[in-house]
């Protein structure tokens, strides 16, 4: 039995036409990724951090016991770019599916999966 860290996967996924206020609130969009991190499962460290960027975006960062959620607004563009990295085991879905539920979105764009080993 290995010591080392998990099989990790990640998962990255974009929405695009998304026109929610949350794109441009901190608050609101932190409490989706901790609402994101519960239905997949995933156990966090900290609570997310989340700064501003240029043009009104907003860049989240939150750390999980393995892992991370980020997440990436792009207002202007209409845009939401999430990358999250799970142990193998976990499903990342069910935080995708959060994600879109709140934006109003069916599924999100090039969604993809990469077994990072």
């Amino acid at each position: 039995m290995s010591n080392g860290p998990p099989p990790l996967i990640q998962r990255v996924a974009d929405f695009r036409g998304v026109s929610s206020p949350i794109l441009r609130d901190a608050a609101a969009l932190a409490g989706l990724a901790l609402s994101a991190a519960g239905a997949a499962g995933l156990s966090t460290i900290e609570s997310p951090i989340v700064r501003s960027l240029p043009r009104d975006g907003l860049a989240l960062m939150l750390f999980l016991d393995v892992g991370h959620i980020s997440v990436h607004t792009l207002p202007d563009r209409e845009t939401v770019v999430l990358d999250l990295l799970v142990s193998t085991g976990r499903d990342p879905q069910k935080a995708v599916d959060v994600f879109a539920r709140k934006f109003g979105v069916p599924e999100a764009r090039a969604a993809r999966a990469i077994d990072r080993g």
